[in-house]
């Protein structure tokens, strides 16, 4: 069966629903959906987000309220829900989610920002190690991986408008790219990117400052990654900018099930 599946950072999940969230969805319908940055639990959401018409949706909040947090909405009742990554240190933010359909695991990944001097940069580096191994653990059960979501880095020069004046920053920090490269290394598939290798301006976050999404001065933050056994049943992986009502924009996927 093949999926229309979509990953969007949202931002607060109550301020999208207000831009017009629920309108996008029914329009777009997609399969599954992925949410990160949800900042709020699921009894702080109106009922229009918590029972949403042709889904079944689940959410993993952070234990600190109205900070980050992800869900996921599907139109078919998942095998298996797996929340978090059975690690405490990263649980209580609300990181990881993820829905089992046969014998693929889909996850929605928020990574942590390594903020302004790398402040945060060696929690951020073990939840990627965390999620490493998590993925191990899943594998040796016999299923193949597809995360997508906010990685919070960009991984290479093509996927940010100003590579030069950015490499001190977070989220183009040496150790975040080294990071990801490392990532692929172990077998993942940046399928964007593999299926567009030249293709510039293609960005997927945008500053809310001097009219940066305007003039497309952005980055490519967001993912779908998915593991060597799956990556023939991958394909069409796009981004969305025109859909708006975050500073995230929507990136997408259709894979075989």
């Amino acid at each position: 069966m093949e999926r229309n599946i979509l990953s969007w950072n949202v931002n607060g999940l109550r301020a999208v629903h207000k831009k017009g969230f629920l309108e996008w969805l029914h329009a777009e319908a997609p399969d599954v959906l992925l949410l990160q940055e949800i900042k709020g639990r699921a009894e702080d959401f109106p009922k229009a987000l918590r029972e949403i018409d042709g889904y079944v949706i689940r959410f993993h909040p952070a234990r600190r309220r109205g900070y980050s947090g992800v869900a996921i909405l599907s139109r078919e009742e998942p095998d298996e829900w797996i929340e978090g990554l059975g690690d405490p240190e990263y649980d209580d933010e609300g990181r990881l989610l993820s829905a089992r359909f046969g014998d693929v695991l889909v996850s929605s990944a928020y990574f942590p920002n390594s903020q302004e001097g790398g402040k945060r940069l060696p929690y951020r580096l073990g939840f990627g190690e965390a999620l490493l191994r998590f993925y191990e653990e899943q594998q040796s059960l016999g299923r193949k991986i597809l995360v997508g979501g906010d990685f919070n880095v960009s991984h290479r020069e093509i996927d940010l408008a100003r590579p030069k004046q950015n490499t001190k920053n977070p989220g183009f920090l040496p150790e975040e790219r080294e990071w990801f490269q490392g990532f692929l290394d172990r077998g993942y598939h940046d399928t964007f990117r593999e299926e567009n290798p030249g293709k510039e301006g293609c960005y997927s976050w945008w500053s809310y400052r001097a009219g940066a999404r305007a003039r497309n001065v952005g980055w490519r933050l967001d993912y779908f990654c998915c593991d060597a056994p799956l990556r023939p049943k991958v394909g069409e992986a796009r981004i969305l900018p025109e859909v708006m009502g975050s500073d995230h924009c929507p990136v997408g996927i259709k894979v075989d099930t």
